[in-house]
């Protein structure tokens, strides 16, 4: 604790305008990226009646995305000491670009799939860039707020995600969302061009192409399982045959976590490895790492709970279902610098364990009125918890950093930003198969009986979220005592 008492007494420093140009470059870049992630997902509809494929292959469209940017995320270490970060750049934007073009034309489902591979990619690069940029060349007394603006646009894109893409496609063909982006990328690159510097030299780094592929496999095969797992139980608990999903599923956890376990493993062996593992070996940053690896289950699931719970038991359009979540949303892009800001002046542990506590009350008062909401209370529940959550969670990730020496944060950036993705996926297979399970055998879609079992389902997930917000309250607790033990 000492040491962020230490910071906080940093004097005051001025942010330099190319900086700032830099992370609005790679931040929006980003943002675009994580946008189209969750904007997908409402525009399932229409993709199946356009291109002819079922629910279950129409999700491929998220879970390829999300697989890509897991398996792409872990090299972000990488290419950060072996290539120039305006290299690294150009690279994100020809990505980005490219599949979003293809999107555009596509006229068959694989096009879409191939398009949103590339687009995994990009926004993979892309997100660790922005938060290695800040972490290198952010002034020490402004670090903390910079990394809040980092964090908003990580955590307010999926959030409002829905709600662009229902107010967009209510007047425009879906494909009108990636023409949109264009100009968008066009601008970001010509910013990120003028004005990303590079401040430290690059190293002649290797790249093992055994730990590159273990920890691709290991990733792939936990989200693709966590994904798998929760269709099989879905169609388990309607009745249908699990079939291939399981078989799948089973499979995938085996693999990935037998492929995690020998990345480990080359990790320690080798000379030069893909990520330096050994910062988990401090308690602090692990327990960190656990808080930052599980919250994000409940902050990005909430998107998928709320509009689920708003249309299958109350009865709500899809528009008003996606608005629902964004004052939540909106407030996170207000509070995350704001987050920062606190971080800087006081540290860090009053800046993330106060907004966190109090954040639990957003799922625990869901949990009390499960079987009484209304779509007032679902906006208002969700708000107390996307305004505490943001005003925290903007400094985790900056108050683990702090307990690793500065070479070692690109390393650190990978790993976080890889559990953040990982998180996120596991939050929506969980809630989704929740919700499933309460739903089967309760009759048709907007029957009462339906209605009420959807209630029930939010009401397991609401004290689910209640649970995983308490335990990451509980690390980080324990992270902040250990840290202050070590500086009494």
């Amino acid at each position: 604790m000492a040491s962020q008492q230490l910071d906080s007494r940093v004097p005051d420093e001025r942010i330099p305008g190319r900086l700032i140009g830099a992370i609005v470059a790679t931040g929006s870049l980003a943002f675009i990226g994580i946008l189209t992630e969750t904007v997908m997902t409402v525009l399932f509809p229409q993709l199946m009646r356009e291109f002819h494929v079922d629910t279950a292959t129409v999700q491929w469209i998220t879970t390829i995305y999300l697989l890509t940017v897991a398996a792409t995320m872990p090299v972000s270490s990488f290419l950060k000491r072996r290539f120039r970060l305006r290299t690294i750049f150009i690279a994100a934007v020809v990505l980005a670009l490219t599949g979003s073009v293809i999107m555009i034309f596509a006229s068959a489902f694989p096009m879409l799939i191939v398009a949103r591979i590339i687009q995994g990619v990009g926004s993979g690069v892309a997100t660790p860039l922005m938060m290695n940029i800040i972490l290198e060349q952010s002034p020490r007394s402004k670090i903390g707020r910079l990394m809040g603006v980092g964090s908003l646009v990580i955590t307010v894109a999926p959030a409002i995600g829905p709600t662009v893409g229902g107010a967009v496609t209510t007047v425009l063909p879906w494909r009108a969302i990636f023409v949109i982006a264009i100009p968008l990328m066009l601008i970001a690159a010509f910013v990120g061009l003028m004005c990303i510097e590079q401040k430290s030299p690059t190293e002649a780094a290797y790249l093992d192409p055994l730990q590159l592929t273990a920890i691709v496999v290991a990733l792939v095969g936990m989200v693709l399982g966590l994904n798998q797992a929760g269709v099989a139980v879905s169609a388990a608990v309607s009745g249908q045959p699990v079939g291939a999903s399981g078989v799948i599923a089973v499979a995938s956890f085996v693999i990935g976590l037998a492929s995690l376990i020998a990345f480990v493993w080359l990790s320690h062996r080798a000379f030069s490895p893909l990520l330096r593992l050994g910062i988990l070996k401090d308690r602090v940053v692990l327990l960190h790492l656990v808080a930052y690896l599980i919250m994000p289950i409940v902050s990005i699931g909430f998107g998928y709970v709320i509009t689920n719970v708003a249309q299958l038991s109350l009865g709500t359009n899809a528009f008003l279902a996606g608005a629902l979540v964004l004052p939540g949303a909106l407030i996170g892009a207000v509070c995350a610098p704001l987050g920062g800001w606190l971080y800087d002046r006081f540290g860090a542990v009053r800046p993330v364990l106060v907004p966190f506590g109090i954040a639990i009350l957003g799922p625990a008062l869901l949990f009390a009125f499960s079987m009484h909401l209304t779509p007032a209370l679902l906006a208002g529940f969700y708000f107390i918890f996307g305004f505490f959550f943001a005003l925290g969670n903007s400094n985790v990730m900056t108050s683990a950093l702090s307990s690793i020496p500065h070479e070692f944060a690109p390393d650190g950036n990978a790993i976080f930003n890889t559990a953040l993705q990982f998180g996120g996926a596991a939050g929506t297979a969980l809630f989704s198969t929740i919700l499933a399970v309460a739903q089967a055998g309760h009759g048709s879609e907007g029957s009462p009986e339906f209605m009420h079992a959807t209630a029930v389902g939010g009401s397991w997930v609401f004290a689910t979220m209640t649970v995983i917000c308490v335990l990451g309250w509980v690390s980080l607790a324990v992270a902040f005592r250990i840290r202050a033990a070590r500086h009494r």
